[in-house]
């Protein structure tokens, strides 16, 4: 008999969370935290920031939070709009490939939000019972995006399916009974912003991947519920038509299934960039050794295109670009996320002679990794091209965790100092395991401003 969402979220204890699972997350919590840092340093989390102090204020009796990297208090729902749209501005958080998405950017900013929020009244949650809401909403997450991508047409964003499982943790977080986290989980699936991703990847801008109003959503339908607010059922979570994504829930977990980004730009370029980036390595070759290349990919990877872009969104939503800056760069860190690399003339000069291909093969297989390959033609008249690739960070194929770590730092550092950023890592480490003073510690590191 399959264990029904509402039975899971509220019954789920932290015993019963395999160590895997723990492990997973505590990795998730330290890049999560990396990438916030160095994403509140840009423009459109600024102004998210700013509309959330403005017009997203905590009334006297509502939860009052503070956004990622902020400080500012501002209402629950304003805290998770603001830290999911600070996340989702630098695309270089966790995900899960057949979700076609990420949970991760939604989950942490709502569930930071609701921990705060309480706090601020005196009942902040256990260090045990955070785990079980950051668990609980990743796995509603991710299992009602399978659903949702299995039985509607349209490719919609990540904060239609994140919504539900925020709300779901949300219920957990503040005792609602399992009606009124049905109740909870079918609000947020009723208003959630069922976007569409593919327009993002045609006219890349702000929106990004949804999360920005899927969070707040989340927050909102939790507290609506807790007032009485009806909405059952959300049906990417319970009924028919959603049970046979739902059938081994509490059995095999769907969060195992989370990959991680070496780059921040989309998951879709990351396998032509790897193939592009061990291409030079391996055989020694300099950007100006290289008079053309071909990038050979699945179909949806070619609407991310990039040949000419303008914004650092443009950027993020390319494959091109990215391609042409690891081989004229080695890297895409920090500096590469400004004005100046957009206007390198070494990488604009790769991305006039790069051809982007489509081939039916890796369009067939590119269902829950992706997969690309790369050809350099030299100018000395040698092409030498890769093997297929899917890109490191998938489960079959993880980053370690120093990996992790690494990358941690190298987003963080430059923007926090050494001694907070190290702070924050070493919490993170064992965040599951902190006495209520330092997940206190943990929440003023992570939500005061920079």
């Amino acid at each position: 008999m399959s264990l029904h969402f509402a039975d899971f979220a509220a019954d789920l204890s932290y015993e019963l969370v395999p160590d895997q699972v723990k492990n997973l997350l505590r990795r998730s919590t330290l890049d999560t935290m990396g990438v916030a840092a160095v994403a509140a340093k840009t423009q459109l989390s600024q102004i998210v920031r700013d509309f959330a102090a403005a017009h997203w204020c905590a009334g006297p009796s509502g939860l009052t939070a503070r956004p990622l990297f902020d400080g500012r208090s501002v209402s629950a729902p304003g805290a998770a709009f603001a830290g999911a749209f600070t996340v989702d501005s630098i695309d270089a958080h966790d995900g899960y490939t057949a979700c076609k998405g990420h949970a991760g950017s939604a989950v942490f900013p709502a569930v930071l939000a609701f921990a705060d929020g309480l706090k601020s009244q005196g009942r902040m949650p256990t260090a045990e019972e955070f785990l079980v809401a950051l668990a609980v909403a990743y796995e509603v997450s991710y299992r009602a995006g399978l659903t949702l991508h299995g039985t509607a047409a349209d490719y919609h964003t990540s904060g239609a399916w994140t919504a539900v499982g925020v709300a779901a943790a949300g219920g957990r977080l503040l005792g609602l009974t399992r009606d009124q986290i049905r109740h909870a989980a079918g609000i947020a699936e009723y208003h959630g912003p069922r976007s569409q991703m593919m327009r993002c990847i045609e006219y890349p801008t702000m929106l990004r991947d949804g999360v920005g109003w899927g969070a707040p959503t989340g927050v909102s339908a939790t507290l609506m519920a807790q007032m009485g607010f009806t909405g059952a059922p959300a049906v990417t979570a319970e009924g028919t038509e959603a049970a046979p994504w739902w059938s081994d829930l509490g059995e095999r977990w769907e969060i195992l299934n989370t990959h991680y980004k070496r780059y921040p730009v989309c998951r879709w370029a990351h396998p032509a960039m790897d193939a592009a980036h061990d291409l030079m390595k391996t055989h020694g070759i300099k950007p100006g050794d290289v008079a053309r290349v071909r990038i050979q990919t699945f179909r949806y990877a070619l609407d991310l295109a990039g040949h000419d872009p303008k914004t650092l969104d443009e950027m993020t939503y390319a494959i091109v670009f990215p391609v042409a800056t690891m081989i004229a760069r080695g890297k895409i860190a920090l500096e590469e996320l400004t004005e100046e690399a957009l206007g390198d003339p070494v990488i604009r000069r790769l991305c006039a002679v790069t051809d982007l291909v489509e081939t039916e093969h890796y369009t067939k297989i590119s269902t829950r990794q992706r997969w690309a390959d790369v050809t350099l033609y030299l100018t000395d008249g040698r092409e030498i091209q890769s093997e297929p690739r899917t890109p490191k960070g998938d489960p079959e194929d993880p980053l370690s965790d120093q990996e992790i770590t690494d990358k941690y730092h190298l987003f963080a550092d430059p923007v926090l100092g050494e001694e907070r950023s190290g702070q924050i890592a070493a919490l993170s480490a064992r965040f599951d395991q902190l006495a209520e003073k330092d997940l206190a510690q943990f929440l003023d590191l992570v939500l005061s401003s920079q």
